[in-house]
């Protein structure tokens, strides 16, 4: 049986925290949060360390050093993971729910998720580009 489905997500080696990644890049994205609702909307505003075509962090090992704002999933309450995107591996097992069909882990094939459309490559842009990240407001999360 597949881990995920028989280990809660304090359970799992690193490797196994780490392929639930799906590498679509939607967590680098940059979030603002309206202050007077708390509301969370995302951004099509990546992070620079991100390499937008390969969804992949340039400094990943250090990311947490390099960008004071970024989150180490693994310090925080599986509760606090609302603001993540409905999709992620985190935020649905945290929740008890299945992951997505075309997660890499149940297609066997890492593509699966730029194929399914879900990775920020067609319409992210770096940070380093961006004067008022509210010009590029996608959504607004519930």
């Amino acid at each position: 049986m597949s881990f995920w489905l028989t280990k809660k997500l304090t359970e799992m080696s690193h490797g196994e925290w780490e392929s639930l990644c799906d590498r679509c890049g939607q967590c680098c994205l940059h979030k603002l949060e309206d202050e007077d609702t708390e509301q969370i909307a995302f951004t099509r505003v990546a992070c620079d360390f991100i390499d937008i075509e390969t969804c992949r962090c340039s400094c990943y090992s250090q990311r947490t050093e390099k960008v004071s704002y970024c989150i180490d999933l693994k310090q925080h309450d599986f509760s606090e993971y609302k603001w993540l995107p409905a999709t992620c591996a985190y935020r649905l097992l945290s929740e008890n729910q299945p992951l997505p069909q075309w997660h890499p882990l149940i297609t066997g094939n890492a593509n699966s998720v730029r194929e399914a459309g879900v990775t920020i490559s067609d319409y992210a842009v770096k940070e380093s580009e961006v004067e008022d990240m509210e010009d590029y407001i996608i959504a607004w999360l519930d």
